[in-house]
């Protein structure tokens, strides 16, 4: 395999990332003083100046409205081929209200830029932009014809940016080769993640005086049976073999609350049960049975569960498909896979190849504070050459 010097000035790899960190575009559902203090919040703004930045590369430039004034950017750059390829970068950044550094400074310091987005993800997006200035710089072009997507609501929110993207795609009947999801992996190709279904339970109760709870249903009690099978069947999970190297589904209950008062018998609790799936699970199949599992648990208590999201199915790319080979030779990376989730899960048979890539580590990112290394934009540089191949 050919290696692939970088053509880019590092100064220009790290004016782009500090130009996008240093506009706000805090996810709307993550608000807070700080962030509104910084500008119009959500991802309009960076949408906005990433698409004059595409035109203003020859890029072909589109927005399309996802919610409100949250739009999907993108910028076609004609290569030699017409062979389709796809990078997408989400736009929308975590909250910033419990930052301890100045969130949208984009400083230099220790080789490192700072600031909200700078690794998660930013630099990615920065560094597809420096690399397309350069080539239309030096008068050269990436082989494969490149689509640079940049979606909303990622962080929190279904996914709407993906969604809206892949139907767009689909309208347009493109046939994609090669699909890179923009997250911070360290270099290393992920072939593989899990999805997940989301529920908010309440269990309905019959409130009583506390002496005599005879007379009544306790929610709480209820709640707290399901609880237990719950536990149980994410210990029978954790026991049988995974499918693939992405591991075992989970379950997870991240939050309770129910009671009236000390002396009462409670006719209400609420949880939120999450349930991490694997490549290859049925999410619809798996919300069915965690309905039914809690629906007897809870019984002669009564319960509504609503579905947070559609459900998703994890993602899984093997890992010796070219694309994941050909990043982890120019990273000096090894492929792997990965506990989080990502707009993955909404591209299955999108793409002919579907890999998880990006520059920093997801360990800095909704942290009270955030970098990426320079040399990280770097290595992620030599990386998108090596699957472009400009000439």
């Amino acid at each position: 395999m050919q290696a692939w010097a970088m053509t880019v000035p590092t100064d220009r790899l790290v004016h782009w990332v500090q130009q996008l960190v240093r506009i706000p575009s805090v996810n709307p559902m993550q608000t807070g003083p700080k962030a509104l203090a910084a500008g119009p919040i959500g991802e309009r703004a960076l949408a906005l100046s990433v698409a004059d930045s595409f035109a203003g590369l020859a890029g072909d430039v589109e927005l399309q409205d996802i919610e409100g004034e949250r739009p999907n950017v993108y910028g076609f750059f004609h290569g030699r081929t017409e062979r389709l390829v796809v990078l997408d970068v989400h736009t929308d950044t975590v909250t910033v209200e419990h930052m301890t550094d100045p969130p949208f400074d984009g400083r230099v310091q220790d080789g490192k830029i700072w600031g909200r987005g700078s690794v998660d993800t930013k630099a990615s997006l920065g560094v597809i932009l420096a690399l397309l200035e350069s080539w239309r710089t030096n008068g050269l072009k990436p082989e494969p014809t490149l689509l640079v997507v940049g979606s909303v609501s990622e962080e929190q929110g279904g996914l709407i940016g993906a969604v809206g993207f892949r139907a767009w795609a689909e309208a347009r009947g493109l046939s994609i080769d090669q699909l890179i999801v923009s997250e911070p992996t360290m270099g290393c190709p992920i072939y593989g993640h899990k999805g997940g279904v989301g529920f908010e339970v309440t269990v309905h109760g019959e409130a009583a005086h506390s002496a005599m709870p005879h007379l009544g249903r306790s929610a709480i009690l209820a709640a707290a049976r399901a609880i237990l099978a719950l536990e149980e069947e994410h210990q029978r999970l954790q026991s049988e073999p995974a499918p693939t190297e992405v591991g075992a589904g989970s379950i997870n209950v991240g939050l309770i609350n129910g009671g009236t008062g000390g002396n009462v018998v409670p006719d209400r609790c609420t949880f939120n049960l999450g349930r991490r799936v694997t490549p290859g699970e049925d999410p619809v199949a798996i919300a069915a049975a965690l309905r039914e599992l809690v629906a007897q648990a809870v019984a002669p208590c009564t319960v509504d569960m609503v579905q947070m999201n559609e459900g998703s199915s994890g993602f899984y790319q093997p890992p010796d498909s070219g694309l994941v080979q050909t990043l982890a030779a120019a990273a000096g990376t090894a492929a792997t896979t990965a506990p989080y989730g990502t707009n993955a899960i909404k591209y299955p048979g999108l793409a002919s190849e579907l890999v998880v890539f990006g520059p920093g580590s997801i360990e800095r990112a909704h942290k009270a504070t955030e970098w990426v290394g320079i040399d990280e934009l770097e290595q992620c540089a030599r990386a998108f050459e090596a699957w472009l191949q400009p000439r």
